[in-house]
């Protein structure tokens, strides 16, 4: 059965084959790490524009498809992945080409999320996770100079226990570090009390990497409920919006 992104979360959870999260947690979850682009904020492609247009500018050439399953990894290794992939130049030179090329791709998305809102309930499954007696966290495949002006532009870093960036680590997703670092930030030490939940393939990976209790999908941004749905994962909601619903009050 082919589910539309709009679907309701009662369509949705009559096609996952998997028992509430209120059922099988042992100990309950504690700490909620969300995704930013396309699960709190609205991804309307922009980010894969402004690759593509900052590559582009460099001689490098990449189209959108190729980009696709590297959505929701560090944009630093994205770049540098298809630079060493086209350029000739000697290692140095693809350091400072791929360097030159995320500064201009900075310049873009900083611009364009001046007006990125939120995803629709976003703010309200946050508030209400928190006074549910949840930790809220946030990780990104963005660096910290991109999406902390995001948060303050929006007034929401006094919700989140941790905000960690893909320059906080050296490897970002599918690698579990970003999760680690938020639990480690939230004072967290079990994974088993922490569920994950984002957009893309790679965010589920990376929280079936991190062995965390809770890895859930949702289809607010980049990823298809296909391809979501292939990879390891306890729910898919359509959006962070049926979050409150999911988990209910904190035992």
């Amino acid at each position: 059965m082919k589910l539309s992104r709009r679907h309701s979360l009662q369509a949705l959870t009559a096609a996952v084959a998997m028992p509430s999260l209120a059922d099988v947690q042992t100990p309950g979850i504690r700490l909620v790490v969300l995704d930013v682009g396309g699960t709190i904020l609205q991804d309307r492609g922009d980010v894969v524009e402004a690759l593509r247009g900052a590559m582009a500018r460099h001689d490098i050439t990449v189209g959108a498809a190729e980009i696709g399953p590297w959505r929701g990894a560090s944009k630093r290794a994205v770049i540098r992945h298809f630079v060493d992939q086209q350029s000739k130049q000697s290692d140095g030179g693809r350091e400072t080409l791929a360097h030159e090329i995320y500064q201009d791709f900075v310049r873009q998305v900083n611009e364009a999320y001046k007006s990125v809102p939120p995803i629709a309930g976003a703010e309200e499954t946050i508030r209400k996770l928190r006074e549910n007696g949840y930790l809220v966290a946030t990780t990104t495949g963005f660096d910290r100079e991109i999406v902390m002006p995001i948060f303050r532009r929006l007034g929401w870093e006094k919700y989140f226990a941790a905000m960690v960036a893909s320059d906080d680590v050296l490897q970002g997703r599918p690698a579990p570090y970003m999760l680690f670092h938020a639990m480690e930030m939230a004072l967290m030490n079990s994974v088993a009390e922490v569920m994950a939940v984002g957009d893309t393939p790679l965010d589920l990976q990376a929280a079936s990497n991190a062995g965390l209790r809770g890895m859930v999908g949702v289809l607010s941004g980049a990823g298809t409920e296909e391809q979501l749905r292939r990879e390891p994962h306890t729910q898919i909601l359509a959006s962070v919006a049926d979050l409150p619903a999911l988990l209910g009050p904190k035992r």
